[in-house]
């Protein structure tokens, strides 16, 4: 019997691609991509959402329980079949074990992308925060100037509508996800780190040992290759920032009608005259990170500056649900202390002098714990804070960590708990001018209702 390593190779002549977790957005850009080849493919997750559904209706098969006699018989097939998993399903998941026990061919998610981009020209981003918007953008920057990309996004590009972008295979982008250290399977021709602040404590301990994993990742970026990192981290690299001395950096900054304009000092010089639509000084950030990465693959100047402007965002990424003079509806899939902080800072930018509601899902328990006063302090910021209960994803309750106690820290009188399922009620009778929904749970599911119930209000 040929060994894994032996099978992974002959990646071409597998057929059946089974998806252990196929709802998540890596994952189904990545199923989705597999469908595309020609592949049989199919996969599991325990609820359905927006993403399963946009799955079931490219004629992907969902199943959502974990009962092994619900995996279509092809996928049995052992010699024939890669088994993705992503490393959030629990251990004891019957399906997961299954494949397991019977010595299946089983991948992580950045494993296979590893393997897909091996031999090709890979532009990958990574960092704590930023990646997902970041790797839209550049992703959009090739696509519009030409390249032959394959794009496999971290969230859904309001541009395309998708997770996946798919114009040839000259070359790879990719979100470099730094959870479970997932990134270490890729080796990028070009790098970025955004920003490497404490996260993912559950899975590393310290924030040390976070930073050192970074530096393992600027490591798999090979000699004749460029690393990005933003000016300020302890990396050496090409620097990126805004209004400073980095290597390539946003100067002249005007905001007009809510668009940003800017000139990009570079290595070679000064470009002057780029637009961006997207608001808040880290959305810019993230623009410079892949006009940077773009210029340095080779994609032609003048036709950057138009597809930059063209550049329509990503979804829950400070996605404008309702914009009117009476009422703005954010959705944002902020979920750290930092990204929480930059929503403040875009929407104070962007509206001034507005009353500002935020409705806030803390994500994990591990994450609330760690981040307790950091997250007081950012959630403070706003005007008005309705707070839900812990989203708790991977996670068994952790005593004392909870939404009351995290209320509790925050500095404003006017705060308080509400339930999901109220959510719609409480905002309404808020009689805010501005509304943000932040967290990266099930607030994302409540969007649409809200927007719906508020839209006459508008």
């Amino acid at each position: 019997m040929r060994s894994q390593e032996n099978r992974m190779q002959d990646l071409n002549h597998i057929q059946n691609i089974y998806f252990i977790g196929i709802g998540g957005i890596g994952m189904s850009a990545l199923a989705r991509y597999f469908k595309f080849q020609g592949k049989n493919v199919a996969g599991y997750d325990k609820t359905s959402t927006s993403l399963t559904r946009m799955l079931e209706a490219e004629d992907i098969v969902v199943v959502y329980d974990e009962k092994m006699k619900l995996v279509p018989a092809e996928f049995t097939d052992k010699e024939n079949t890669l088994v993705v998993y992503t490393p959030a399903v629990p251990a004891a998941h019957e399906q997961l074990v299954y494949f397991k026990n019977n010595n299946f061919n089983l991948k992580k998610r950045a494993a296979v992308l590893g393997l897909i981009s091996k031999g090709k020209t890979t532009l990958a981003v990574a960092g704590t925060h930023g990646k997902t918007t970041t790797t839209a953008i550049l992703g959009h920057l090739l696509k519009e100037t030409n390249a032959k990309v394959t794009g496999f996004l971290g969230g859904i590009s309001e541009d395309i509508q998708s997770n996946l972008i798919l114009k040839g295979d000259e070359v790879i982008v990719v979100e470099a996800d730094e959870f479970d250290r997932s990134f270490l399977h890729l080796s990028p021709n070009i790098a970025a780190v955004t920003s490497m602040d404490a996260d993912h404590l559950d899975i590393y301990g310290k924030k040390e040992e976070l930073e050192n994993t970074f530096r393992q990742f600027a490591r798999r970026v090979p000699e004749n290759g460029t690393l990005f990192v933003k000016n300020g981290l302890p990396l050496n690299g090409i620097t990126f920032g805004i209004e400073d001395n980095a290597d390539y950096s946003a100067q002249n900054i005007k905001i007009e009608n809510g668009t940003y304009h800017f000139d990009l000092k570079t290595p070679n010089g000064v470009i002057e005259d780029f637009k961006f639509n997207l608001p808040g000084k880290h959305n810019l950030l993230n623009a410079i990170t892949a006009l940077a990465m773009a210029i340095q693959y080779g994609s032609s100047i003048p036709r950057l500056a138009r597809a930059l402007y063209s550049f329509k965002g990503v979804k829950r990424r400070f996605s404008y649900k309702i914009k009117s003079d009476k009422l703005v509806l954010i959705d944002d899939y902020a979920h750290h202390p930092a990204e929480i902080a930059a929503v403040n800072q875009a929407i104070r930018e962007m509206h001034p002098g507005k009353k500002v509601l935020a409705v806030f899902q803390p994500h994990l328990f591990s994450r609330t714990k760690d981040f307790v006063d950091d997250f007081a302090e950012s959630l403070s910021l706003f005007d008005e804070l309705m707070l839900l209960d812990i989203y708790p994803a991977r996670e068994l309750p952790i005593e004392g960590v909870t939404s009351s106690w995290l209320l509790e820290k925050i500095q404003n009188s006017n705060k308080k708990l509400i339930q999901i399922e109220n959510i719609i009620e409480e905002i309404k009778s808020s009689n805010p001018e501005v509304v943000v929904l932040m967290g990266a749970g099930s607030i994302g599911e409540e969007v649409e209702s809200v927007k719906n119930a508020l839209q006459d209000e508008a």
